[in-house]
């Protein structure tokens, strides 16, 4: 048997484990995931001809111009808007998951009356901010379900980029099986009759969300304690300490760690924007081609997809969390150089997939940097903020090939370029973040920040 499908096998069987386990908290996020990624891809299917959801690579430019604004617009509510009610108190996380569940039990109704009018399109808006927060709320979720769970281990994180990749596992195979029905729900009853199946599917993640558990006691001392309260108890330590939590709220920067693996994840990011439409135009462009070639490019990219989930865990026991980021960014650039070189149909297929892997090997692990370096009281704002900008990077590097012309050699040189830049900057900025001045002051940082956590 081939290695790569045992080693399906064992997590998809780990991840098994978790969804039908729903005596641990773990397992309960597991079976909200589900729900809420089934309940997507529902709502996806219903509106498959919208302009939003299925943009061909015929359209003019000016369209795709308004799907990935479209795109980008839920961040830019979620992010400044709801970010920081996420982290409101303890049982602020569970509630926002509950209320992304309802909104769209409530809102996938509403849809299904006005498919055909302009009201579609707002109320489709909504739903994906609904989704968006659900996604950003559900990073903040991964440690606190983890500490619930074993928290005698409270502190190991590196089981967080498996958790992660096997929770995004299960999500993509809950889409694959509710697409079934799904889509002959669709042939049968046309939109109205699928988004009557993401209306219950969504019920049940609401029900799901709702047997959340939260932190308290011990588990959870510390991590709201209000600012004027960690003063009087750390003195001038804790007066700076609030001043960090007042900047926080603004900026949740936490360990430069963070910051540097978000750059390096944001250009992971542009790299599938730019990779997906400079195929989708260069397909175009070609005589001869047929639109086959573009779904057997977006195949082999959700391949290569699901394997790097399947890897992460293993990778992980070997490799950090930033070393797994360098060596996506070094891969893609590899591989999209001999792709320029190479030059066939077949290559974009084989880039598709690189970058497909790639992508979902570095996501994971700088989740895992996110819900290791940043306090858990910071997450949502932090995880809002992030998926903001790597939302927003994508966009630019969608926009590029739609913009400026590429063949596809070009188009897979300046990937190349552009990973082995974004390798290069990665590994300086690490080398200075750990010069001896600088992990320094991240220490005493680190220190401040660590009052307030259990066991600080």
């Amino acid at each position: 048997m081939s290695p790569k499908i045992e080693q399906f096998k064992v997590m998809a069987r780990q991840a098994q484990e978790d969804l039908f386990d729903q005596t641990t908290p773990i397992g309960r996020l597991s079976l909200v995931q589900c729900a809420m990624l089934a309940g997507g891809t529902v709502v996806t299917i219903s509106l498959a001809g919208s302009l939003f959801f299925s943009i061909s690579p015929t359209a003019a430019d000016h369209k795709v111009l308004l799907y990935l604004l479209f795109t980008l617009a839920p961040f830019a509510i979620v992010s400044p808007l709801l970010g920081p009610l996420i982290d409101r108190s303890r049982g602020a996380r569970r509630l926002m998951v509950v209320s992304a569940a309802i909104g769209q039990a409530v809102l996938c109704p509403l849809m299904a009356t006005h498919i055909h009018s302009l009201l579609l399109f707002p109320l489709a808006f909504l739903v994906l901010v609904c989704q968006k927060l659900y996604l950003v709320t559900k990073g903040a979720l991964v440690p606190e379900m983890a500490e619930l769970t074993a928290p005698d281990e409270h502190g190991d994180q590196a089981g967080y980029a498996p958790l992660n990749a096997r929770l995004t596992l299960l999500g993509t195979l809950a889409g694959f099986v509710v697409s079934v029905p799904a889509v002959i729900l669709y042939k049968l009853g046309g939109s109205p009759a699928v988004l009557v199946l993401a209306t219950i599917v969504f019920v049940g993640a609401a029900i799901a969300g709702a047997r959340l558990p939260v932190l308290s006691g011990r588990n959870g001392e510390g991590l709201w304690t209000d600012d004027a309260t960690r003063a009087r108890e750390y003195g001038q330590a804790g007066e700076a300490h609030a001043r960090e939590q007042d900047l926080m709220r603004l900026q949740p920067i936490a360990n430069p760690e963070v910051m540097l693996g978000l750059t390096a994840m944001c250009i992971v990011r542009g790299l599938t924007g730019f990779m997906t439409f400079m195929l989708a135009f260069g397909l175009r462009r070609m005589k001869g081609v047929g639109l086959y070639w573009y779904g057997l490019v977006l195949a082999s990219s959700g391949v290569g997809a699901i394997i790097g989930l399947v890897l992460v865990g293993r990778l992980r026991k070997h490799m950090t969390e930033q070393q797994l980021l360098l060596c996506s960014l070094w891969l893609i650039a590899v591989t999209a150089a001999g792709c320029a070189v190479w030059g066939t149909l077949l290559a974009q297929v084989v880039l598709a997939f690189m970058v497909g892997l790639c992508g979902a090997v570095a996501q994971p692990s700088f989740d895992a940097m996110t819900q290791r370096y940043i306090p858990l009281s910071a997450q949502g704002r932090a995880f809002a903020r992030f998926g903001m900008r790597q939302q927003l990077v994508w966009v630019i590097g969608s926009l590029i090939p739609v913009i400026i012309v590429f063949t596809l050699p070009q188009g897979d040189a300046t990937m190349a370029v552009l990973a082995a830049l974004g390798g290069l900057s990665y590994v300086s900025g690490r080398r200075a973040a750990h010069a001896p001045r600088v992990a320094r002051n991240v220490r005493e940082i680190r220190d401040l920040g660590d009052m307030g956590q259990p066991g600080g």
